[in-house]
C-alpha cells in the first residue's frame, strides 16, 4: 500500500499578515511559513498506519508551490515520509484550489505505481477553503470521505471505516481502496520533528516537477482568480453608555437600532 499525503506551505497562523500596497496578496517579507496544520494530522495519519502496518510499503509527501515550499516538504519527511514530490513552476501556481487539484490530480496519473490512498487536511488556513482534496478525488474518480475523525483499516487492506461528524450525529462511512480522505482536527496528533530527522530529511529524495513533466488543461486563473486582497477595516472606538440601569437600556437599543442597524 502506497499512501500520498498532501501538504501545503502557509503563513504560521500566530504571524501579523499584511497585505501588499496594490492588494495583489500577502507581503511575505519577514513572514514566518509552515506546513498546513491539517495537513500535518494527514501526515501523521499516514505515519502512523505505516508503522501499524506492514502492508504500508512507502509514505509520499506532495506539494505544489515555489522554491520556498521545499521547508513544508522537508517537515514532512523530518515527520518520517519516504520521499516527496514538489510541484515548482510559475505556470502551475495558483489561488484556484480547482486547478491546483488538477494539477495534483495530474502527477498521480503520471506517476507508474500509483497511490491506494491519498490523505489531506479538511481545508487551508490561509485561503479558509477546503476544495483540493474532494477536487482531486472527482478528478481522480475515486471515492472521498471528508472531515474524517475516526479511521479503521481492514485486516486486508482493501477498504476502511472512517468516522465523521454530522449535525447531532456521528456517521459511519464504509468505503473500498483507492480512496481520499480529509483530515480533520483530532484524529491524531503530529509529531514534532526532531533536529536529527530533520537532517536526515535532507537527503531524502525530492522529485521536482515542471510545467514540462505535469501537463494541465486549463488556466489557473479560469474558474476562481483572486482580485484582490484588503486588511480589515479597524475596529471603531468602545462607546460606553453611562446613567441609570433603565436609561442606558433604552440608549443601547437606540444605538443597536440607529448606529449599529443590527435590530
Amino acid at each position: 500500500m502506497r499512501i500520498l499525503t498532501l501538504v501545503k506551505q502557509v503563513p504560521d497562523s500566530n504571524a501579523a499578515l499584511k497585505v501588499l500596497p496594490d492588494g495583489s496578496g500577502v507581503d511575505a517579507s519577514g513572514l514566518k511559513l509552515v506546513p498546513d496544520p491539517f495537513d500535518e494530522f494527514g501526515i501523521e495519519l499516514a505515519l502512523q498506519l505505516r508503522e501499524k502496518r506492514s502492508d504500508v510499503t512507502e509514505v509520499v509527501a506532495l506539494t505544489v508551490g515555489p522554491d520556498k515550499a521545499t521547508e513544508a516538504m522537508r517537515v514532512a519527511l523530518a515527520m518520517g515520509a519516504d520521499s516527496g514530490i514538489h510541484v515548482n513552476d510559475p505556470a502551475l501556481l495558483s489561488n484556484n484550489e480547482l486547478f491546483i487539484a488538477r494539477v495534483i490530480a495530474q502527477v498521480v496519473k503520471n506517476d507508474d505505481t500509483g497511490f491506494d490512498l491519498i490523505v489531506c487536511g479538511k481545508y487551508t488556513t490561509d485561503l479558509d477553503a477546503g476544495a483540493v482534496g474532494p477536487a482531486v478525488a472527482e478528478f481522480l474518480d475515486l471515492p472521498h470521505v471528508g472531515a474524517v475523525q475516526g479511521l479503521d483499516m481492514a485486516d486486508d487492506g482493501k477498504s476502511f471505516t472512517a468516522r465523521r461528524r454530522i449535525e447531532g450525529a456521528e456517521e459511519v462511512v464504509e468505503c473500498p481502496l483507492p480512496a481520499l480522505l480529509t483530515i480533520e482536527k483530532g484524529l491524531v496528533e503530529p509529531r514534532y520533528p526532531s533536529l536529527p530527522n530533520l537532517m536526515k530529511a535532507k537527503k531524502k529524495p525530492v522529485k521536482v516537477l515542471t510545467a514540462v513533466e505535469v501537463s494541465v488543461d486549463g488556466s489557473p486563473d479560469e474558474g476562481t482568480k483572486l482580485e484582490s486582497m484588503a486588511p480589515p477595516p479597524p475596529r471603531p472606538e468602545c462607546k460606553i453608555i453611562d446613567g441609570e440601569p433603565q436609561e442606558m437600556a433604552k440608549e443601547l437599543v437606540r444605538v443597536l437600532r440607529e448606529e449599529a442597524k443590527v435590530v
